[in-house]
């Protein structure tokens, strides 16, 4: 299976004549409106869209501390305090369930170990953990986003290493995502929207 590292590059060179699969499907309904939901003095946004996770084990350390300092220094939290993670490219994982990381190979194909069995994680390694885990931030306030674009291409990608449906690779995917995370038309579209709402922009 190629490595997930490279739909990155694949995404960002699309054009208006690409494959059908790698584009935003006509139909598709996105909700927009949570964005303009968060009303926090303190707004900061985490670009990993092109983040490597295989080589960095904590990608989330910067918003954790971002909540945590706020909340030392001047008491505050959610919903006065705002982050958003933005996922992207290579960083899929960071949205995907335990069941596609084992179906799909993610962390073989990533390149990301598992800690525990010093192995190719068949598990979303990034989901728990004491205090700077997935759940863990999305319990804070946190709320990570896909982009639907990156979405596509991966989808096209691992239907053809799986001899499978490119509309039923990606359907799989979508429902294979975290709890709570926001399907976006684009990365781009909404780092913009983000930030004209707001938010400070941050790449790890």
């Amino acid at each position: 299976m190629a490595a997930l590292a490279s739909f990155a590059g694949v995404a960002a060179a699309q054009t208006p004549g690409a494959p059908a699969a790698a584009q935003t499907p006509s139909s598709q309904q996105f909700d927009l409106q949570w964005i303009d939901a968060l009303h926090g003095k303190h707004k900061q946004l985490y670009d990993l869209g092109s983040h490597n996770l295989g080589a960095d084990p904590a990608p989330l350390r910067f918003a954790r501390n971002f909540l945590d300092t706020f909340r030392d220094v001047y008491r505050l939290e959610s919903p006065e305090v705002n982050t958003l993670v933005g996922v992207s490219g290579p960083a899929f994982p960071l949205n995907a369930s335990d069941r596609l990381w084992a179906k799909y190979k993610l962390g073989e194909s990533s390149q990301i170990m598992d800690p525990r069995t010093k192995q190719p994680a068949v598990r979303n390694i990034f989901l728990d953990g004491p205090d700077i885990g997935i759940a863990a931030m999305q319990a804070r306030g946190t709320i990570f986003w896909q982009c639907n674009v990156a979405l596509g291409v991966l989808a096209q990608r691992l239907a053809t290493a799986n001899q499978m449906p490119v509309a039923e690779v990606r359907a799989d995917l979508v429902a294979g995502m975290n709890p709570g995370v926001r399907l976006m038309p684009s990365h781009v579209m909404a780092l913009a929207l983000a930030q004209e709402r707001g938010f400070s922009y941050m790449k790890p």
